[in-house]
């Protein structure tokens, strides 16, 4: 290590470090551990992570280490399903999925043609995501190019890696959230060409779910997403039986509700679909086929009654898995209680989900469903510096719990069953510190 530098914007930190190589369900050595480690950064990106006893000697004289420990630093969560105009209706009480959409979450996406009131939404969105250890989601705005302008605009000035989209729909929903199938594309065309890879920003195609977007509007979405092969693609498939069984009834044609979209050219690379409960195993080979990725939202799925996610169906075909909150129908922006859920949630379909596999999810899981390996999700050399700081004692319960843990595997599910966002300590991005917890928030 003797070629780090004497530059003055390096950065170092001392405490126990975890990040990973390799989905633990499926490599024995999956991940890297330095019970006393340091992490070295320079430039809002990583230059070593390791043992502190290897690495601190290496360090120019007169740098101060930033010492945190007693806490553990892992890369920063990464949320791949999540909806920031929802926000303000968290929490709404309906039977199902269907009419709570038309109750809360239209009436409420309404108000985002106002570029000020998606503004102050975004900031407050973004400063619970920081609060909550997540330093990359897949965000869905609304239809409004407001809402995307206002999200990225806020997102930039605090330098963050996010991906977003204008939501694309023109059929069954209410008028005053339609856009039209040549309009909505334009509209997406032209956040493309002035959001997509400025900075740390990127863009998602959008279009909600197949059940809000014509036939005209789903063939254009699917040309644009083939014109634009490095943009994201973002949607719903398969939440719900009743959203199923509409799907149906509206392509007939189609051999499943997962068909329709590949129908469209809709299933590649960096395309990620929400939720995936009622796929079958030829859906599933084909999202393996064309690296589509899962995002499970376990909270949601619960909070909805949409059902159970198959993990071990989805593992016999490797299908790409990542975790994600799906705020508002998911109940907290916490990816440590979206742990929480996503083991119970296995456990209630016959799998047994580790802590590592659960921390993998929600780091490096994300970061290669999303195609950006070596970018974000775990401390490889020049991988952006975005990390957490997590404290065991952050709550006298986990405090007590944590105190008599006997493995890495058992602290990590206390922190997965117990922690919420009082155990971030500190959040990190692009090596900045952008949010720190007040001492003695219990």
């Amino acid at each position: 290590m003797s070629n780090i530098s004497s530059n003055t914007n390096l950065q170092a930190y001392r405490a126990s470090v975890l990040h990973f190589q390799q989905d633990p369900a499926f490599h024995e050595k999956a991940y890297a551990w330095h019970e006393d480690g340091l992490l070295i950064v320079e430039d809002g990106r990583i230059v070593a992570a390791g043992e502190y006893a290897q690495l601190h000697t290496s360090l120019p004289e007169g740098i101060d280490v930033i010492d945190y420990r007693g806490k553990l630093i892992v890369p920063g969560f990464i949320d791949t399903h999540i909806h920031y105009p929802q926000t303000d209706m968290i929490a709404s009480p309906a039977p199902g999925l269907l009419p709570w959409l038309e109750t809360y979450t239209f009436p409420t996406e309404r108000q985002f043609a106002d570029i000020n009131h998606s503004a102050q939404v975004a900031h407050f969105f973004i400063d619970e995501l920081l609060r909550c250890g997540t330093t990359t989601a897949m965000v869905y705005c609304t239809v409004h190019p407001e809402s995307v302008e206002a999200f990225f605009a806020e997102s930039e000035a605090r330098n963050l890696r996010m991906v977003a989209g204008k939501v694309l729909m023109d059929r069954n929903c209410a008028e005053f959230l339609r856009d039209t199938a040549e309009g909505g594309i334009r509209e997406s065309e032209e956040l493309i060409k002035k959001w997509h890879k400025r900075g740390r920003q990127l863009y998602a195609i959008t279009p909600r779910f197949a059940p809000t977007s014509s036939d005209a509007q789903m063939q254009l979405a699917g040309e644009l997403a083939q014109a634009y092969p490095d943009t994201f693609l973002q949607t719903h498939v398969a939440e719900n039986t009743d959203e199923v069984a509409w799907v149906k009834s509206l392509y007939p044609k189609a051999r499943s509700y997962l068909d329709v979209y590949d129908q469209y050219g809709m299933l590649r690379p960096r395309a990620m679909y929400g939720h995936c409960i009622w796929l079958d195993d030829a859906d599933r080979a084909r999202m393996a086929e064309t690296q589509s990725a899962v995002a499970m939202c376990p909270t949601s799925n619960f909070f909805l009654g949409s059902g159970l996610f198959n993990f071990e169906r989805a593992d016999a075909q490797q299908v790409s898995l990542s975790l994600a909150t799906d705020v508002g129908g998911g109940t907290s922006f916490s990816m440590l209680r979206t742990m929480n859920e996503a083991y119970k949630m296995a456990r209630l379909g016959g799998t047994y989900l580790p802590a590592l596999r659960m921390f993998y999810l929600a780091t490096l899981g994300g970061a290669r469903s999303m195609q950006l390996e070596g970018t974000i999700g775990n401390f490889g050399k020049d991988a952006e510096a975005d990390f957490i700081v997590l404290d065991p004692q952050a709550t006298p319960l986990l405090a007590r719990r944590t105190s008599h843990t006997e493995s890495l595997d058992e602290l990590l599910f206390a922190l997965a069953l117990l922690g919420d966002d009082r155990t971030v300590a500190a959040t990190y991005a692009a090596g900045k510190l952008v949010h720190q917890r007040q001492a003695g928030h219990n």
